[in-house]
C-alpha cells in the first residue's frame, strides 16, 4: 500500500497545499488543494474519497475533481464521510449556488458524485486495504482514519484537539507504523486551539503520554508562516518520538 502526500499544510501560500493523501492510485483521503497536484489521468483513476470533515481546506476540491474528469469517467465518484459532513456539503457546497448538485447531475441514476456514509469503527474494505474511521474532536463533526494494508497501519488524525478516544483506538492497533497528526497552533495560542478544535505541541505531548505503541510521528497542518516555530515546540515537547515534519511529495509504503 502506497501513500503519497499531495498536500499537508494548514493553509495556502507559495508552494503550500492543503491536505490530500493519495492511497495507491484510486483513493484520496481528504480533498484539499493538494488534489491539484494530480494530472487528469491520475484524477480519473480516483474512485473513492474519504473525508475527515467538512472544512474547505479538506474538501474544496471534490466538486472540481468531479468536474475536471467527468468526461473520462463512467461511474460516480464515491465520497465517504460522516452523515453530518455529507449534510454540510449538500447544504453549503453542492447546493446549486456555490456549485451544481453533482449528486443528481447529469442524472440521478448516474451522478458525478455519490455519498457513502461512514461511522466510527466501521471498516471499509477495498481489496486487501481496510479503511477505518477513528474518533476526533474538532469544531465540526470529524474523524481520523486508519489505513491498514494487513501488514501495517498508517493513521491520520484529521483535524482534532486532544481526544482521549483517539489514543484508546491507537492502542488497539498492533502494527501501527505511522501517525500523521496535526499540530496547528503555537502553545501560546492554547485558547484559540481550544475554541477551534486544534492541537498544540503541549496537547500533542499529553496525548502521546497515553500511547502504548512505538510509531513514526509525522507532524502536519501547521499554521502557514509559523511552521518552524510550531515544529520547534513539537520537537521540544515530544523529543522521545523523534517527530518528523511531513513534506509534500513524500511517499510511504505500508
Amino acid at each position: 500500500m502506497n501513500i503519497a502526500v499531495l498536500g499537508c499544510y494548514g493553509g495556502i501560500g507559495g508552494a503550500r497545499r492543503t491536505t490530500a493523501l493519495l492511497l495507491d492510485d484510486d483513493v484520496l483521503v481528504d480533498a484539499g488543494t493538494g488534489v491539484g497536484e494530480l494530472d487528469l489521468d491520475q484524477m480519473a483513476r480516483v474512485e473513492h474519497v474519504f473525508l475527515t470533515h467538512s472544512h474547505l481546506d479538506h474538501c474544496a476540491f471534490i466538486p472540481l475533481l468531479a468536474d475536471a474528469v467527468a468526461f473520462l469517467r463512467k461511474r460516480p465518484l464515491l465520497v465517504h464521510a460522516l452523515p453530518q459532513t455529507i449534510a454540510a456539503l449538500r447544504e453549503n457546497l453542492l447546493n446549486g449556488v456555490l456549485w451544481p448538485d453533482y449528486t443528481a447531475l447529469p442524472t440521478a441514476e448516474v451522478p458525478y458524485i455519490r455519498f457513502v456514509p461512514v461511522a466510527l469503527g466501521d471498516t471499509v474494505r477495498l481489496g486487501r486495504r481496510r479503511i477505518t474511521p477513528l474518533p476526533a474532536r474538532h469544531a465540526v463533526p470529524a474523524v481520523g482514519y486508519r489505513l491498514d494494508s494487513g501488514e501495517g497501519s498508517f493513521v491520520y488524525s484529521g483535524d482534532t484537539t486532544d481526544c482521549e478516544e483517539f489514543w484508546v483506538a491507537l492502542n488497539r492497533i498492533d502494527k501501527l507504523r505511522y501517525l500523521m497528526i496535526e499540530t496547528t497552533l503555537l502553545n501560546e495560542n492554547a485558547g484559540a486551539a481550544a475554541r477551534s478544535g486544534h492541537m498544540t505541541a503541549e496537547l500533542l505531548a499529553q496525548g502521546l503520554a497515553r500511547l502504548q505503541r512505538p510509531v513514526q510521528l509525522l507532524i502536519t497542518h501547521m499554521e502557514p508562516g509559523r511552521e518552524d516555530a510550531i515544529f520547534a515546540e513539537v520537537c521540544a515537547a515530544c523529543a522521545g518520538y523523534q517527530p518528523a515534519r511531513l513534506e509534500q511529495g513524500r511517499q510511504f509504503e505500508v
